[in-house]
């Protein structure tokens, strides 16, 4: 497997690198020093997993982020000195799938690219469930193809795995713990940003209008409900 840090601050990189050395010594860690070279090295080395710092010089990890997303959907933990939430629901928004703030200890990175590895993995085929159909919106869950007015709608796996057990509960209100233990791991139990942010993402993606939603409903305190039309 590799692994890719784009970062400028060596003592982090070093850190990282002497880590995986030490813990994990079946990662080959590729480093770049700032958003231009690691573009650059994501290009030509189809990383698995890659470590993006967001405050580096020329190009920050936010630009880098939304490069990489035009074209693949390589799970991207972000890393950050800056605890704000606005910086984290940002990320989370462009399409991260995980935020890190300094200091962090190896345990905490190790698992954390873990559990992003994980999310990655589509869910199996579900042959033996029928395909849904309801409004404009269509779920084949025999090849994992969602569909909207006819046009096939591009999902990262979490997104798809965020909405393949919503709509496999369709009319239920599934509560937002069951959803994060679920789809993200027990370990993030607690961490409602991640699900309101992908809901969101998902909303833009298949509702006509994301303000007004038909199909993904708050059900306030409790959970996400997702609808069907009546005799659908």
């Amino acid at each position: 497997m590799k692994i890719l840090v784009i970062d400028d601050d060596r003592n982090i990189v070093e850190a990282i690198t002497i880590g995986f050395q030490l813990q994990w010594q079946e990662v080959e860690v590729l480093t770049a020093p700032d958003g231009d070279k690691g573009l650059d090295m994501f290009y030509d080395n189809n990383p698995d997993v890659v470590l993006l710092d967001v405050m580096m010089p020329h190009k920050d990890g936010f630009s880098v982020l939304k490069e990489i997303r035009q074209t693949s959907d390589v799970p991207i933990l972000m890393l950050t000195a800056r605890g704000d939430e606005l910086d984290k629901v940002k990320g989370l928004e462009m399409g991260a799938d995980d935020y890190l703030t300094k200091p962090f200890s190896h345990l905490e990175l190790f698992a954390r690219i873990k559990a992003v590895l994980r999310r990655a993995e589509m869910p199996p085929p579900m042959s033996a469930l029928p395909s849904l159909t309801t409004g404009n919106l269509a779920i084949n869950f025999e090849n994992r193809e969602v569909i909207k007015s006819g046009h096939p709608v591009k999902m990262t796996p979490t997104e798809y795995n965020l909405l393949f057990l919503l709509a496999r509960n369709a009319g239920r209100v599934v509560p937002f713990e069951t959803i994060l233990d679920k789809v993200w791991g027990p370990e993030y139990r607690d961490q409602l940003d991640y699900l309101k942010t992908y809901v969101s993402r998902l909303r833009k993606k298949l509702e006509d209008d994301p303000e007004k939603p038909r199909y993904l409903i708050t059900e306030r305190g409790l959970g996400y409900r997702f609808i069907k039309s009546s005799g659908k």
